[in-house]
């Protein structure tokens, strides 16, 4: 899951550290143990999108386009992955396509793992998806 926020091995590997040790610390804050899943994966979504916020600032050029550079008159072929196309939703866009898909939770689990009203969570996915529609036919379109 962390790998899905950050898209980055090292910085997901960081993540997964700074989980299993706040939750540690953390473990007297857990009213139910049933919860359990739901607690810990609320501290990774919150440490992946900390870490995917410091990470804005820095701008990194992906090693596969850097044989582009310095050549302005070269047709740079357009594709498109997944994690690309995702990449154009907002962070609780994504966290909610998350959990909805990759982890078949209902809407219901969902608002209550984010903890936000149920409504909340079915409208976010609505206009997530919706985004998604809409980047792949501008995708589709150039190509």
């Amino acid at each position: 899951m962390a790998y899905f926020y950050v898209q980055n091995k090292d910085d997901a590997l960081d993540v997964v550290q700074e989980v299993a040790y706040l939750s540690f610390k953390k473990i007297h804050t857990l009213k139910e143990p049933k919860y359990f899943k739901t607690w810990l994966m609320r501290i990774a979504i919150n440490c992946a999108t900390n870490v995917v916020r410091k990470k804005k600032k820095v701008v990194q050029l992906k090693p596969e386009y850097e044989e582009f550079i310095g050549t302005v008159h070269e047709d740079i072929p357009l594709s498109i992955t997944l994690q690309e196309l995702i990449d154009v939703l907002e962070e609780n866009e994504k966290s909610i396509v998350f959990l909805r898909f990759y982890h078949n939770l209902t809407f219901k689990e969902i608002s209550e793992q984010l903890e936000i009203p149920l409504g909340t969570s079915k409208s976010v996915l609505y206009r997530a998806l919706k985004k998604l529609r809409k980047q792949l036919k501008e995708v589709g379109n150039h190509e």
